[in-house]
């Protein structure tokens, strides 16, 4: 009994001290500025490798503790500082992610392209386990894209996801009343089923974007007709079957891509191989994806909620839904 109030003494000793000494903190800020680490090497030049893992989202995730930056914040960020580093020609995208939302994934895309038009820096994709829909998307601008050996890739298009709660609502007597001014004023509307007129229109705005998607992916990975009609059903593929098609340029490793980087860019092979984080860690080395939030494995308390719960709001989406079905 005296040992668990000496314990509850000290934690709450331990809270007092953080609330009052900003240096002293028991979760880590995202308001600590990106600090580099060379991983390897030693010449000038370098590559970067940021890491674009979890949903493609430009809303931040809020936990019970505290709130994490989004994911487009937080690769933005990483683009941004190299933009200002000279000696970064190449930057290499470990993408893990299933996709996101449509104008999240899209910004991504943006920002790549532009990074690399004010730059003049290469980028290499290095895909790892899941790199679908929005995650694919976002691989577009690359040089050059490289599967891991078991990477499932494609579900290139878009899926609108509409929650539903009328059964729900049924069951318990309660109601919606709506005024509206336009017969489509609350289209889409969780409180109702939808009209035909209505899933007719939405089907309508899903094909237009989703033909954007495959516009693009045949633009950027030069794909003859017969294989953008391919890909356009949406069907996710492994490496060796995307290699085929040309949805990427080579299976291989992240030490290969790193070394395909300095390659495009000219540099020679000892050149460093960099990362931007908020917290140094021994041992460190590429397969480290702490990047985003700023070492929250150092964290004593992390209490957040699924970011599954946090993301599906009515919309469409550059996502493969079936990815959450598996742990990750």
């Amino acid at each position: 009994m005296q040992k668990h109030l000496l314990i509850t003494f000290a934690a709450i000793l331990l809270l007092s001290v953080g609330c009052q000494a900003p240096k002293i903190r028991l979760f880590p800020s995202q308001a600590d500025p990106l600090r580099e680490f060379t991983l390897e090497g030693k010449a000038d030049p370098k590559v970067l490798v940021v890491p674009v893992r979890g949903i493609i989202s430009d809303s931040p995730r809020e936990g019970i503790i505290r709130t994490r930056p989004s994911l487009v914040q937080a690769v933005v960020s990483q683009l941004r500082r190299a933009e200002d580093d000279e000696k970064i020609k190449a930057v290499v995208l470990k993408i893990d992610s299933p996709g996101g939302s449509v104008t999240a994934s899209d910004i991504l895309f943006n920002e790549i392209l532009t990074f690399k038009k004010r730059t003049g820096a290469k980028v290499v994709v290095a895909m790892m386990g899941i790199t679908t829909s929005g995650g694919y998307y976002i691989s577009l601008p690359a040089d050059y894209i490289i599967a891991h050996p078991t990477t499932l890739t494609g579900s290139v298009g878009v899926i609108f996801l509409q929650p539903k709660v009328t059964g729900l609502l049924d069951k318990i007597g309660v109601g919606v009343e709506v005024s509206k001014s336009g017969v489509n004023k609350d289209m889409g509307m969780p409180y109702r089923p939808a009209t035909a007129e209505e899933r007719k229109i939405l089907q309508s705005m899903t094909d237009r974007l989703g033909v954007r998607f495959v516009n693009l992916t045949a633009k950027y990975r030069n794909l003859q007709p017969a294989v953008a009609a391919k890909i356009a059903t949406a069907r996710v593929y492994l490496a060796e079957e995307a290699l085929e098609l040309g949805m990427v340029d080579a299976i291989g490793y992240l030490d290969q891509a790193t070394a395909k980087a300095k390659q495009l860019a000219g540099i020679p092979d000892d050149a460093r191989v960099v990362v931007y984080r908020r917290t140094e860690y021994p041992d460190d080395n590429i397969y480290n994806t702490s990047t985003r939030y700023g070492g929250g494995d150092l964290s004593l308390i992390s209490v957040d909620f699924p970011e599954t719960l946090n993301h599906f709001n009515t919309g469409f989406y550059y996502l493969w839904p079936a990815a959450f079905s598996v742990d990750r």
